[in-house]
Protein backbone atom coordinates (compact mmCIF):
# COMPACT_ATOMS: atom_id res chain seq x y z
CA UNK A 1 0.00 0.00 0.00
CA UNK A 2 1.50 3.38 -1.26
CA UNK A 3 0.57 6.30 2.04
CA UNK A 4 2.00 9.69 1.53
CA UNK A 5 1.74 11.73 4.67
CA UNK A 6 2.25 15.24 5.00
CA UNK A 7 2.15 16.39 1.32
CA UNK A 8 2.33 20.13 1.27
CA UNK A 9 -0.53 22.14 -0.76
CA UNK A 10 1.54 25.12 -1.50
CA UNK A 11 -0.74 28.59 -2.26
CA UNK A 12 0.69 31.31 -3.69
CA UNK A 13 -2.22 33.63 -1.84
CA UNK A 14 -3.14 31.36 0.35
CA UNK A 15 -2.27 29.45 3.53
CA UNK A 16 -0.90 26.42 2.88
CA UNK A 17 -1.65 22.68 4.06
CA UNK A 18 -0.99 19.59 4.58
CA UNK A 19 -2.42 16.22 2.67
CA UNK A 20 -2.14 12.43 3.36
CA UNK A 21 -3.22 9.69 0.59
CA UNK A 22 -3.88 6.41 0.26
CA UNK A 23 -3.97 4.13 -2.04
CA UNK A 24 -2.93 0.45 -3.63
CA UNK A 25 -0.95 -0.12 -6.35
CA UNK A 26 -3.33 -0.35 -9.85
CA UNK A 27 -4.10 -1.25 -13.77
CA UNK A 28 -6.35 1.59 -13.81
CA UNK A 29 -6.96 4.48 -12.21
CA UNK A 30 -9.04 4.96 -8.59
CA UNK A 31 -12.12 6.99 -7.76
CA UNK A 32 -11.19 9.24 -5.27
CA UNK A 33 -12.57 9.75 -1.58
CA UNK A 34 -11.73 13.25 -0.23
CA UNK A 35 -12.54 13.32 3.29
CA UNK A 36 -13.11 16.42 5.62
CA UNK A 37 -12.93 16.47 9.04
CA UNK A 38 -14.71 18.22 11.63
CA UNK A 39 -14.54 21.53 14.08
CA UNK A 40 -11.83 20.80 16.80
CA UNK A 41 -10.94 18.26 14.11
CA UNK A 42 -8.05 17.22 12.08
CA UNK A 43 -6.71 14.52 9.32
CA UNK A 44 -4.71 12.83 12.45
CA UNK A 45 -7.17 13.13 15.15
CA UNK A 46 -7.99 9.12 15.96
CA UNK A 47 -8.64 6.05 13.56
CA UNK A 48 -8.68 8.73 10.35
CA UNK A 49 -5.50 6.94 9.10
CA UNK A 50 -6.97 3.08 9.53
CA UNK A 51 -9.86 4.00 7.84
CA UNK A 52 -8.00 5.60 5.23
CA UNK A 53 -6.11 2.36 4.71
CA UNK A 54 -9.40 0.29 4.58
CA UNK A 55 -10.87 2.52 1.72
CA UNK A 56 -7.69 1.94 -0.31
CA UNK A 57 -7.95 -2.49 0.30
CA UNK A 58 -11.59 -1.26 -1.45
CA UNK A 59 -9.90 -0.06 -4.37
CA UNK A 60 -10.12 3.60 -3.52
CA UNK A 61 -7.40 6.74 -3.56
CA UNK A 62 -8.29 8.12 0.16
CA UNK A 63 -6.74 11.34 0.49
CA UNK A 64 -7.42 13.30 4.18
CA UNK A 65 -6.35 17.11 4.86
CA UNK A 66 -6.06 19.86 7.53
CA UNK A 67 -8.35 22.93 6.66
CA UNK A 68 -6.13 25.41 6.30
CA UNK A 69 -6.95 27.10 9.53
CA UNK A 70 -7.82 24.59 11.37
CA UNK A 71 -5.00 25.50 14.14
CA UNK A 72 -2.27 22.57 13.41
CA UNK A 73 0.16 24.03 11.44
CA UNK A 74 2.87 22.66 8.70
CA UNK A 75 5.62 21.93 11.45
CA UNK A 76 2.90 20.65 13.72
CA UNK A 77 0.36 18.83 12.28
CA UNK A 78 -0.79 16.69 15.40
CA UNK A 79 -1.42 20.03 17.55
CA UNK A 80 -3.53 23.38 18.15
CA UNK A 81 -0.30 25.70 17.98
CA UNK A 82 -1.63 28.25 15.81
CA UNK A 83 -4.57 29.32 17.59
CA UNK A 84 -4.89 32.56 15.86
CA UNK A 85 -5.69 30.49 12.32
CA UNK A 86 -8.14 29.04 14.05
CA UNK A 87 -10.20 32.00 15.12
CA UNK A 88 -9.33 33.39 11.49
CA UNK A 89 -11.18 30.24 10.15
CA UNK A 90 -14.60 30.57 8.18
CA UNK A 91 -16.43 28.65 5.56
CA UNK A 92 -15.55 30.24 2.44
CA UNK A 93 -11.65 29.53 3.34
CA UNK A 94 -12.55 25.78 3.87
CA UNK A 95 -14.56 25.59 0.42
CA UNK A 96 -11.27 27.55 -1.22
CA UNK A 97 -9.18 24.40 0.77
CA UNK A 98 -11.75 21.27 -0.84
CA UNK A 99 -11.08 22.86 -3.96
CA UNK A 100 -7.24 23.21 -3.71
CA UNK A 101 -6.69 19.79 -2.26
CA UNK A 102 -8.89 18.28 -4.99
CA UNK A 103 -6.56 20.53 -7.96
CA UNK A 104 -3.26 19.66 -6.21
CA UNK A 105 -4.45 15.63 -6.05
CA UNK A 106 -5.37 15.95 -9.81
CA UNK A 107 -1.96 17.58 -11.25
CA UNK A 108 0.97 15.63 -8.58
CA UNK A 109 -1.57 12.26 -8.79
CA UNK A 110 -3.19 12.13 -12.40
CA UNK A 111 -2.10 8.63 -13.52
CA UNK A 112 -3.45 7.29 -10.13
CA UNK A 113 -7.41 8.94 -9.59
CA UNK A 114 -10.00 8.78 -11.82
CA UNK A 115 -11.15 12.32 -12.14
CA UNK A 116 -14.56 11.29 -13.29
CA UNK A 117 -14.99 9.56 -9.92
CA UNK A 118 -14.71 11.89 -6.66
CA UNK A 119 -16.59 11.56 -3.90
CA UNK A 120 -16.73 13.72 -0.81
CA UNK A 121 -17.18 12.30 2.93
CA UNK A 122 -17.49 14.96 5.37
CA UNK A 123 -17.49 14.26 9.34
CA UNK A 124 -19.84 16.74 11.76
CA UNK A 125 -19.23 20.52 10.77
CA UNK A 126 -17.42 19.06 7.59
CA UNK A 127 -20.22 17.03 6.57
CA UNK A 128 -22.11 20.74 6.24
CA UNK A 129 -19.42 21.57 4.10
CA UNK A 130 -19.21 19.08 2.46
CA UNK A 131 -23.37 19.37 1.28
CA UNK A 132 -22.12 22.75 0.20
CA UNK A 133 -19.51 21.81 -1.91
CA UNK A 134 -21.00 18.82 -3.59
CA UNK A 135 -24.07 20.67 -4.55
CA UNK A 136 -21.87 23.37 -6.33
CA UNK A 137 -19.20 21.24 -8.10
CA UNK A 138 -20.15 18.76 -10.82
CA UNK A 139 -17.12 16.85 -10.12
CA UNK A 140 -18.16 15.65 -7.17
CA UNK A 141 -20.14 12.45 -8.49
CA UNK A 142 -21.36 10.85 -4.24
CA UNK A 143 -21.41 11.90 -0.88
CA UNK A 144 -21.41 10.72 2.51
CA UNK A 145 -21.98 12.46 5.40
CA UNK A 146 -20.72 11.25 9.00
CA UNK A 147 -22.66 12.99 11.87
CA UNK A 148 -23.27 15.70 9.79
CA UNK A 149 -24.89 19.50 11.33
CA UNK A 150 -27.99 20.13 9.64
CA UNK A 151 -27.09 23.92 9.57
CA UNK A 152 -23.78 26.14 9.51
CA UNK A 153 -25.22 28.69 11.84
CA UNK A 154 -25.98 25.83 14.38
CA UNK A 155 -23.55 27.88 16.64
CA UNK A 156 -25.39 31.08 17.24
CA UNK A 157 -28.74 30.16 15.30
CA UNK A 158 -31.63 32.08 17.48
CA UNK A 159 -29.35 33.92 19.80
CA UNK A 160 -29.53 37.64 19.28
CA UNK A 161 -27.70 38.24 22.91
CA UNK A 162 -24.88 36.06 22.43
CA UNK A 163 -24.83 37.73 18.37
CA UNK A 164 -24.43 40.82 20.40
CA UNK A 165 -22.00 39.98 22.97
CA UNK A 166 -19.69 38.74 20.29
CA UNK A 167 -19.76 41.29 17.97
CA UNK A 168 -18.76 43.61 20.49
CA UNK A 169 -15.97 41.55 21.70
CA UNK A 170 -14.76 40.60 18.19
CA UNK A 171 -13.94 37.21 19.72
CA UNK A 172 -15.75 34.57 21.73
CA UNK A 173 -13.64 31.42 22.93
CA UNK A 174 -14.54 27.16 22.57
CA UNK A 175 -12.81 24.98 25.41
CA UNK A 176 -11.47 22.49 23.60
CA UNK A 177 -11.84 19.45 26.04
CA UNK A 178 -9.28 17.26 25.20
CA UNK A 179 -6.41 19.96 25.56
CA UNK A 180 -8.37 22.12 27.69
CA UNK A 181 -6.95 25.02 25.21
CA UNK A 182 -9.68 28.02 24.74
CA UNK A 183 -9.84 28.13 20.78
CA UNK A 184 -10.81 32.14 19.60
CA UNK A 185 -13.53 32.50 16.85
CA UNK A 186 -13.65 36.12 15.32
CA UNK A 187 -16.41 37.84 14.47
CA UNK A 188 -15.65 37.71 10.91
CA UNK A 189 -16.89 34.10 10.88
CA UNK A 190 -20.18 35.20 11.27
CA UNK A 191 -19.91 38.14 8.69
CA UNK A 192 -18.66 35.52 6.11
CA UNK A 193 -21.54 33.40 6.79
CA UNK A 194 -24.04 36.62 6.50
CA UNK A 195 -22.86 37.67 3.38
CA UNK A 196 -22.74 34.03 1.61
CA UNK A 197 -26.30 33.24 3.60
CA UNK A 198 -28.15 31.55 0.72
CA UNK A 199 -25.00 29.59 -0.82
CA UNK A 200 -24.26 28.34 2.47
CA UNK A 201 -27.47 26.92 3.49
CA UNK A 202 -27.30 23.40 4.27
CA UNK A 203 -31.35 23.12 3.67
CA UNK A 204 -31.24 24.40 0.05
CA UNK A 205 -27.86 22.58 -0.69
CA UNK A 206 -29.41 19.37 0.34
CA UNK A 207 -32.78 20.46 -1.31
CA UNK A 208 -30.74 21.16 -4.59
CA UNK A 209 -28.59 17.78 -4.11
CA UNK A 210 -28.32 15.50 -7.33
CA UNK A 211 -26.30 12.93 -7.11
CA UNK A 212 -26.48 10.44 -4.91
CA UNK A 213 -26.29 10.60 -0.36
CA UNK A 214 -25.90 8.02 2.33
CA UNK A 215 -26.69 10.10 5.45
CA UNK A 216 -24.46 8.33 8.64
CA UNK A 217 -25.24 8.65 11.94
CA UNK A 218 -25.09 7.41 15.14
CA UNK A 219 -28.15 6.82 17.94
CA UNK A 220 -26.33 8.42 20.67
CA UNK A 221 -24.97 11.41 19.49
CA UNK A 222 -24.17 13.59 22.01
CA UNK A 223 -22.92 16.34 19.93
CA UNK A 224 -25.04 16.36 17.10
CA UNK A 225 -28.63 15.02 17.67
CA UNK A 226 -29.88 12.20 15.48
CA UNK A 227 -33.03 14.21 14.40
CA UNK A 228 -30.19 16.53 12.10
CA UNK A 229 -29.22 13.03 10.08
CA UNK A 230 -33.35 13.25 9.48
CA UNK A 231 -33.48 16.53 8.08
CA UNK A 232 -30.95 16.36 5.73
CA UNK A 233 -32.42 12.88 4.79
CA UNK A 234 -35.92 14.59 4.41
CA UNK A 235 -34.62 17.82 2.30
CA UNK A 236 -32.33 15.31 -0.38
CA UNK A 237 -34.03 13.71 -2.96
CA UNK A 238 -31.74 11.43 -3.26
CA UNK A 239 -30.43 10.29 -0.19
CA UNK A 240 -30.03 7.13 1.89
CA UNK A 241 -30.14 7.28 5.68
CA UNK A 242 -28.81 4.50 8.45
CA UNK A 243 -28.80 4.91 12.02
CA UNK A 244 -25.62 2.95 13.74
CA UNK A 245 -27.49 1.95 16.97
CA UNK A 246 -25.60 2.98 20.08
CA UNK A 247 -22.89 5.21 18.22
CA UNK A 248 -21.38 8.07 19.40
CA UNK A 249 -20.45 11.34 17.81
CA UNK A 250 -17.06 9.63 16.41
CA UNK A 251 -18.81 5.99 16.33
CA UNK A 252 -16.23 4.52 18.70
CA UNK A 253 -13.02 6.04 18.27
CA UNK A 254 -10.96 8.42 20.26
CA UNK A 255 -7.84 10.24 20.43
CA UNK A 256 -5.00 8.89 20.29
CA UNK A 257 -5.90 5.60 19.25
CA UNK A 258 -3.45 2.57 19.37
CA UNK A 259 -5.19 -0.15 18.54
CA UNK A 260 -4.84 -1.72 14.97
CA UNK A 261 -8.53 -2.20 14.37
CA UNK A 262 -11.45 0.01 14.56
CA UNK A 263 -14.22 -0.33 16.87
CA UNK A 264 -17.54 -1.71 15.77
CA UNK A 265 -19.84 1.35 15.07
CA UNK A 266 -16.85 2.21 12.93
CA UNK A 267 -16.57 -0.90 11.17
CA UNK A 268 -19.79 -0.87 10.55
CA UNK A 269 -19.85 3.06 9.06
CA UNK A 270 -16.56 1.83 6.95
CA UNK A 271 -18.72 -0.99 5.48
CA UNK A 272 -21.33 0.80 4.86
CA UNK A 273 -20.01 3.99 3.31
CA UNK A 274 -17.51 1.45 0.66
CA UNK A 275 -20.38 -0.33 0.05
CA UNK A 276 -22.15 2.70 -1.20
CA UNK A 277 -19.35 4.00 -3.38
CA UNK A 278 -18.74 0.59 -5.04
CA UNK A 279 -22.87 0.51 -6.13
Amino acid sequence: MNIKKNLIVERNSARSFLLDLYYQESSKKLPLVLFLHGFKGFKDWGAWGLIGEEFAKAGFAFSKFNFSHNGTSIKNPMDFDDLEAFGQNNYSKELADIDAAIDFLAQSFSKVIDLQNIYLIGHSRGGGISLIKARNDRRIKKLITWASVSSLSYAWEGNTSFLEQWKRDGVFHVLNGRTKQQMPLYYQLFEDFEANKAAYSVETAAKNLTIPLLVIHGSEDPAVPFQAAERIHTWAKNSSLLNIENANHVFGMRHPYEETDLPVHAKELVEQSISFFLK
